[in-house]
């Protein structure tokens, strides 16, 4: 799972004549003449000497020469100290000719500044105007500064004016569909509350041993419809008994303390009370997914018939099944535990746990080269300090990913650190096909949900290769240019796999045409560890960057990132169930995330008390496999001590 990326193009050299400096390109097109240039520095001669030969020297560089030698430098005739005279000629030619470049070449600024600092002779009243040109310029200039700032600042307030007006505009509309859905709900919050004392009504009718009613039921029943309880009356009265019942609960909780066997305790009005407190922990993400499914279903109903919908809005039924499944449950328990191996045998990370066709068995592998099938009503129901498994499996390399086919409840795919991929009958324990193409290691596999005789597997080879159980030779093979951490078909489609790579991207592949991916998602910054599909256009992936995210992949788009948990090196695991994504940490705990909020739901984390104090990988454990229970809210969880427990979700 390195990033091998790390080689690159080489980086371009500049050429010497590419970029010379300001001064060298304005000296380049005004040379000076060779005649006037020391032939020692190959600059302009400064303090010129003449020797008796008849060449001239800056002093300095003829000094510094003859105390090293003793010739002349550009005829090499014999040459001392004694033989070099001042060359006052050339000296004051010399300043005269720089004297002129620099006036050319000063600025007007420059040449006043300096004609002012030589003494030159200036009448009062030349004096007076050119202080009055001065000032004209100043405000001028002044003036210019002003109207550029203003129209910066014109600028910025026009834009400023347009952005707010926008959010005001939008904030409008968003009161307008709260307002809208404020009533709808209380329309249908009475309606629940009429249907309810219809009901009571109904049920003080028929109930036996009111022999008045009996005799008389007609006039009872006028009786009730003469004089019912308002729905507000009776919203009222429901909330005084629910706030009584919390009172009381919270009493109790004061004079007996938090303990978990309270908490059992709970009643209604302190479940529906710890429920929104859930909301108001997690308002701003709760709002942020209520206001896009509010404008996602507008839009929808703009670019449609315009038709007014008097019940409740499609977007704001999502979101109250988002409320509901978001704050039914804010912890995980747990109602079983097992070891996986030996308690100080360092082989015991479980690398991968999957449930079968039918939800009855689970398999374990990881790098004690075998897989274990366990009963899982049994590892529940039945109490015991050790579970043994029904099946077990020795396997030659250690095992990286595995698969149950999801028709032949007997077998599963396993792919191994030799790059082999086998199909295992469970009941006879055997192997049933072996595939040996790959050259390096093979991290996943994968049967596919639509064709129980398809498999999909990645490697660090850098290929993914779809296989045939009734053929020995790979049936495609698509290469790609980074080692391949996770594949997955669609369960929807036995044409579409999704392949989660170290070049930190997901290639979403139609298999009728492999010569390029349908889509290729982009967002993660460090390797894909994990993908998995929540459904037919939903996938969730895991990258090594600590981060989980959603796409749809029928309109290629970034649906959520999911923060929160920490991933840096390991594979620490990967589940998806309709509503929630389930993934390890490598701070020895497993999150759960509502897939439509981006903060973790619930967490727990492994105990290693048992390990003892003085153990120094303590700190060293991590998740390294998760796996849902179907359309459940138990969760497999294993870790890299060898530990499993089944997690259940709770309020």
């Amino acid at each position: 799972m390195e990033d091998s990326s790390m080689g690159g193009a080489l980086v371009p050299t500049v050429k010497a004549c590419e970029h010379l400096p300001a001064s060298a390109t304005e000296t380049a097109s005004e040379e000076p003449d060779k005649d006037i240039m020391c032939p020692i520095c190959m600059q302009i001669i400064k303090d010129a000497f003449l020797t008796a030969c008849g060449h001239s020297f800056c002093y300095i560089c003829i000094l510094t020469h003859l105390r090293i030698k003793s010739d002349c430098p550009c005829c090499a005739h014999s040459l001392t100290t004694d033989l070099i005279f001042p060359n006052f000629l050339l000296d004051k030619w010399l300043k005269n000719a720089l004297a002129s470049r620099m006036a050319k070449t000063a600025s007007p600024f420059e040449q006043l500044r300096r004609g002012l600092h030589q003494g030159c002779e200036m009448s009062i009243k030349e004096l007076d105007g050119l202080l009055s040109l001065l000032e004209d310029k100043k405000r001028k200039m002044e003036q210019q500064e002003s109207e550029t700032s203003m129209e910066i600042m014109l600028g910025f307030l026009h834009c400023l004016k347009k952005q707010k007006f926008q959010e005001l505009n939008e904030i409008e509309a968003d009161l307008q569909y709260i307002k809208e859905d404020i009533t709808v709900v209380e329309r249908r919050r009475l309606e629940l509350c009429s249907w309810e004392q219809e009901s009571s009504i109904k049920l003080k009718m028929l109930a036996p041993g009111d022999q008045q009613q009996h005799s008389n039921g007609i006039v009872c029943s006028t009786q009730h419809v003469q004089a019912p309880m308002s729905c507000n009356d009776l919203l009222n009265k429901r909330s005084d008994v629910k706030a009584q019942a919390i009172s009381k609960a919270l009493q109790l909780n004061n004079d007996y303390g938090s303990s978990s066997d309270m908490q059992c305790m709970t009643t209604p009005g302190v479940a529906s009370l710890a429920r929104k407190r859930r909301v108001h922990s997690q308002f701003n993400h709760l709002q942020e997914c209520y206001l896009q499914k509010r404008r996602n279903w507008y839009r929808q109903e703009e670019r449609g018939a315009n038709t007014m919908n008097i019940g409740y809005n499609p977007g704001l039924e999502e979101f109250q099944s988002v409320l509901t499944s978001f704050t039914q449950y804010s912890r995980m328990r747990v109602i079983a535990e097992l070891r996986h191996g030996d308690l100080f045998h360092s082989a015991n990370v479980v690398s991968s746990i999957e449930f079968d066709r039918d939800d009855e068995l689970f398999a374990t592998a990881g790098v004690s080269r075998c897989i274990k099938v366990f009963e899982f009503s049994s590892v529940v129901n039945e109490p015991a300090d050790v579970h043994c498994p029904i099946v077990e499996i020795s396997t030659r390399s250690k095992l990286s990913c595995l698969s149950w086919n999801k028709y032949t409840k007997t077998h599963i795919a396993s792919s191994d650190y030799e790059g082999i991929v086998t199909v295992w009958d469970v009941t006879t324990r055997q192997s049933v096909m072996e595939y040996e193409e790959h050259e390096k290691r093979a991290w996943s596999v994968d049967f596919s949900s639509i064709d129980p005789s398809m498999l999909v597997s990645g490697s660090d080879d850098c290929k993914v290769k779809i296989w045939c159980s009734k053929q020995e030779e790979s049936v495609l093979n698509i290469d790609m240019k980074a080692n391949i951490c996770s594949v997955k078909y669609n369960p929807g489609s036995s044409f579409f796999v999704a392949v989660g790579s170290a070049d930190h991207h997901i290639h979403y592949y139609d298999l009728r045409n492999i010569s390029q991916p349908l889509h290729v998602f982009s967002g993660h910054r460090k390797a894909v560890s994990y993908v998995k599909f929540l459904s037919n256009n939903e996938l969730a992936s895991a990258s090594t960057d600590s981060t989980l995210r959603l796409w749809d992949v029928k309109e290629n788009l970034p649906l959520c990132t999911y923060r929160g948990h920490m991933n840096e090196k390991n594979f620490v695991g990967l589940a998806v169930n309709n509503e929630y994504i389930a993934c390890g940490s490598e701070t020895n705990e497993v999150f759960v995330y509502h897939k439509a909020i981006s903060k973790p739901m619930a967490w727990h984390r492994f105990d290693t008390s048992d390990l003892g104090e003085n153990d120094d990988n303590t700190g060293s454990y991590f998740i390294s496999a998760v796996c849902w229970k179907r359309d459940s809210p138990m969760l497999l969880t294993a870790n890299s001590q060898g530990t499993i427990k089944v997690l259940l979700l709770a309020a």
